[in-house]
């Protein structure tokens, strides 16, 4: 695995770093937090975030899971926030490159990993894992469903791709923060950290990025079938409500894919955010049943 330093706005959780994690396809933002010294190694996991977040929406978990036992890595995806991607170059950020992405990132990191993927992220993982299931020794999707979006977040993503054709960054941000109070229209305004921080972390996007994954999540197959295949242990996260993908959706996939279904009480799309330590136990229960063959030198 090969590293570059990184100054960043965005701090890291504590016991964690942030850097660029060096890639065969390009540089990409992670922040890294390791075990303690003192707590027996167990594993590594690589966590993908959703549409408009960031490395920073798992925040909250890397403590937790450190104290299990796992060194967990969070990535900014290919023009997600402090990673870099073409601002209009729409063919970057077709599915199967993102996918691609994430194969390399799983490769610098140079050990068997525990996947994980948040909503959209979700999605890319899925599509890496189907293109090559060897780097990973678990799947978890977290409030990531099985094809489409809900039409009512479709509605949300076509106002979003409207805004993007003919206003700014900065004015769609304004356009977004008049809707209402971030905790009640969530998206980008919504997340972990100041609401400078939230943000810069928008400005960061690529609009190119936002504009296919969009699309992408209006228009994604059913490729369950294909990801079950795979043979690794698949685990189906979710809080107790959700409006991208109705709760029922995500238990008959779990039923498809033979996996292991948590639901988080008191969560909704974000469970990572909404309730991070139950997460965060249900992730680490999920991985110490399924160790695989570790690397931890």
């Amino acid at each position: 695995m090969t590293r570059s330093s990184s100054t960043s706005p965005f701090p890291p959780p504590p016991g964690a770093r942030s850097y660029h994690l060096r890639t065969e396809r390009g540089d990409f933002a992670v922040v890294d937090a390791p075990v303690p010294t003192g707590v027996e190694q167990r594993g590594v996991a690589l966590l993908l975030p959703g549409f408009t977040g960031s490395k920073e929406d798992f925040h909250q978990l890397h403590e937790p899971l450190a104290a299990r036992g796992y060194r967990t890595v969070a990535v900014d995806g290919r023009g997600q926030n402090e990673s870099d991607g073409p601002a209009e170059n729409e063919s970057a950020y077709a599915r199967e490159e993102l996918a691609r992405d994430v194969l390399a990132q799983a490769a610098a990191l140079g050990t068997p990993l525990h996947l994980v993927g948040h909503s959209l992220g979700g999605q890319i993982a899925r599509a890496g894992v189907i293109l090559d299931h060897s780097p990973f020794v678990s799947f978890t999707l977290v409030a990531s469903g099985p094809a489409e979006i809900s039409d009512s977040q479709k509605q949300r993503v076509k106002l979003l791709h409207d805004a993007l054709a003919v206003m700014t960054m900065p004015q769609v941000w304004e356009a977004i923060l008049a809707m209402g109070p971030p905790e009640e229209v969530g998206g980008p305004a919504s997340g972990f950290g100041e609401p400078e921080l939230l943000r810069l972390r928008w400005l960061n996007h690529k609009p190119a990025q936002l504009l296919v994954t969009g699309i992408q999540l209006c228009v994604e197959p059913d490729r369950v079938d294909e990801l079950a295949a795979a043979p690794l242990p698949f685990h189906v996260l979710s809080g107790a409500l959700d409006d991208t993908w109705p709760v029922p959706l995500l238990d008959d996939m779990a039923v498809r894919l033979g996996a292991h279904r948590t639901i988080v009480p008191g969560a909704e799309h974000s469970p990572n955010q909404d309730q991070p330590l139950p997460t965060a136990h249900a992730l680490a229960d999920f991985w110490d049943r399924h160790p695989g063959h570790q690397d931890l030198s």
